[in-house]
C-alpha cells in the first residue's frame, strides 16, 4: 500500500502523486510500488533491508541520502507471540522522505491524525525524530498491556492446575526478550545518530532526540524489570500449579478411602460362613449403621487434616 503525505495550510494531505517536500509511506509494498520507489532514487538493498523481517537497527549515510533503520513493536493478537517487533526503513533523500515497512503499525496512526502540531513533512529529519519518539511510545504502551495480561493470568493461574497459563505466560516472556532485544539495538542506533550530529541544526530537534533517548531507556527499564519478574513468577506458579494438583490428589485419595470403607464392611458380612448377629432381626440395620458410623469417623479424621 502506497500513500503520500505533505503538509499544506489545511494541515496533513494525502496527495495522489510525489512532491516536493512529500513523505511517502510504503507498507508491504507490490513490485508495481516498489518499482516506483526505485525510481523515484530509492535503492533496492535499502528497500529489501526495511522488509526483511531480521534486520537489525542500524543507520547508513551518504552525501546524496540517509538511510535508518529501527525495531518498531507491534501487537498481533491472533499470533503464537502476541507482541513482537519488525523492521521499519525510513529514507530521508533529497527533498522527500520515504518509509517502508512489512506491516501497517497503530505508530503511523497516530503521526498521520495530527498527533503532533509540529509535524511537517517538509522537516524530515524532524518527522524522523517523531517517528522515533512515537515508537518509543509506542513500546511503552504495549509494555503495559502485557502487565495488564499477565495480571490477569496470574489470577487464572492460583487456581489451575493446567499448564495452559503458564505457557501462556511464555508468550509474553518471549515477547519481552523481543522488546529488549529491539530496544537495545535502537538504542544504539539512535546514539549513533546522536554522534553524527545530522539532528543538530534546529535546537528543538536536539531537544527532541534527548526526549527520544529518554523515552527509549525507559521503555528498556521496564522491559528489564518486567522480564525479571515474570521469570520469578513462572518459577512461583509452577510450583502453586504442583501443589494445586497435590491438593487434588489428596482429596481424591481421602474420597477414595472413605467410599471404600462401607464396601469393607458389607464385604465381610457377605461371606458364607457364620458371623456374629447375622440372625438377630436387626442384624441389617446394624450393619448399615457400622458402615456409617465408620464412614463418619474417616470423613471427620480426614477433614481434621484438611485433606478436603
Amino acid at each position: 500500500m502506497l500513500s503520500i503525505y505533505k503538509t499544506t495550510e489545511n494541515g496533513l494531505e494525502n496527495l495522489e502523486t510525489i512532491a516536493n517536500g512529500a513523505w511517502v509511506h510504503m507498507v508491504d509494498p507490490n513490485a508495481d510500488e516498489i518499482e516506483k520507489l526505485v525510481n523515484w532514487g530509492v535503492d533496492m538493498d535499502y528497500i529489501n533491508y526495511s522488509l526483511d523481517q531480521d534486520e537489525m537497527p542500524r543507520m547508513e549515510r551518504d552525501e546524496d541520502y540517509t538511510f535508518i533503520l529501527l525495531r518498531i513493536p507491534i501487537h498481533q493478537p491472533e499470533s503464537d507471540i502476541p507482541f513482537t517487533t519488525m523492521p521499519l526503513g525510513i529514507m530521508i533523500l533529497g527533498n522527500k522522505i520515504v518509509t517502508i515497512c512489512r506491516y501497517e503499525s497503530d505508530l503511523f496512526k497516530a503521526l498521520t491524525n495530527g498527533k503532533y502540531k509540529q509535524l511537517k513533512t517538509g522537516k524530515r529529519y524532524r518527522l524522523a525524530l517523531y517517528i522515533f519518539l512515537e515508537t518509543s511510545i509506542r513500546y511503552l504502551t504495549l509494555l503495559r498491556q502485557i502487565n495488564r495480561s499477565i495480571e490477569l493470568v496470574e489470577d487464572r493461574l492460583q487456581k489451575s492446575t493446567q499448564n495452559r497459563e503458564l505457557l501462556e505466560l511464555l508468550k509474553y516472556q518471549k515477547s519481552l526478550t523481543y522488546f529488549a532485544t529491539a530496544l537495545r539495538a535502537n538504542e544504539v542506533m539512535m546514539e549513533r545518530v546522536q554522534r553524527t550530529q545530522i539532528f543538530n541544526y534546529y535546537e528543538e530537534d536536539q531537544d527532541l532526540l534527548e526526549d527520544v533517548l529518554t523515552e527509549n531507556q525507559q521503555a528498556i527499564q521496564m522491559t528489564s524489570i518486567n522480564t525479571e519478574i515474570l521469570s520469578s513468577m513462572m518459577g512461583a506458579f509452577a510450583s502453586v500449579i504442583s501443589n494445586n494438583l497435590n491438593g487434588v490428589m489428596k482429596a481424591l485419595a481421602a474420597l477414595t478411602i472413605i467410599f471404600n470403607v462401607p464396601t469393607i464392611v458389607a464385604s465381610f458380612y457377605g461371606m458364607n460362613v457364620y458371623l456374629p448377629g447375622e440372625s438377630h432381626p436387626l442384624a441389617y440395620v446394624g450393619v448399615i449403621g457400622l458402615a456409617l458410623t465408620l464412614t463418619a469417623l474417616a470423613t471427620i479424621f480426614f477433614y481434621k487434616r484438611n485433606w478436603f
